[in-house]
């Protein structure tokens, strides 16, 4: 009896090894969550908003595909002047609400893109009231393109450039205690 049990108890940790190389292959995709609450987005209430390609191609990857866009980012300081600077400066240095140029984030998991985007879509604490129905997600993505491109911080400390793993989409630990997964 025992010598059947023996060969199951050595490929266990064969098995055990395989499935632990073979994860970094698998795509995640990116979360979105309500960086107060903890609870996921909802983006069922866009009834009439359409999802360009960018939107789409930013909710697979969590990757914003504007962050590198001259044009997008034009656009998007255009857009951050009139539905931004009012709180955080004309050129995101900060005002009532924090500028958002340097490597402090008051939400560390804005420093990711789909962070960055949880903020802006639905809000946070304080005058930071939700944008969805006020900018659509296209432009929300252009001014977080202009955002970054203002960053004045350590290029290592940002964590939406490329160069970052690409799996960096929401940290636990902005969520509230009562949200978070068990350890």
């Amino acid at each position: 009896m025992s010598r059947r049990i023996r060969p199951a108890r050595r490929r266990l940790p064969a098995l055990i090894l395989a499935s632990l190389v073979a994860l970094p292959s698998v795509a995640q995709t990116p979360s979105f969550y309500n960086l107060v609450e903890g609870t996921p987005l909802d983006f069922s209430d866009l009834e009439y908003e359409e999802e360009t390609d960018a939107v789409k191609a930013f909710k697979r990857s969590g990757r914003n595909p504007y962050n590198e866009d001259q044009t997008a980012i034009r656009n998007g300081e255009s857009l951050f002047a009139t539905a931004c600077s009012g709180c955080h400066g004309h050129h995101g240095e900060g005002k009532l609400g924090p500028g958002l140029t340097d490597d402090y984030w008051t939400y560390p998991a804005n420093n990711t893109d789909s962070g960055l985007f949880s903020s802006i879509y639905d809000g946070l604490t304080g005058q930071m009231g939700p944008q969805k129905n006020r900018l659509t997600q296209d432009e929300m993505l252009q001014v977080m393109a202009w955002v970054r491109s203002r960053y004045t911080g350590d290029p290592a400390n940002a964590g939406w450039k490329s160069s970052a793993p690409r799996n960096a989409s929401f940290s636990t630990r902005s969520l509230p205690p009562t949200q978070r997964s068990p350890a």
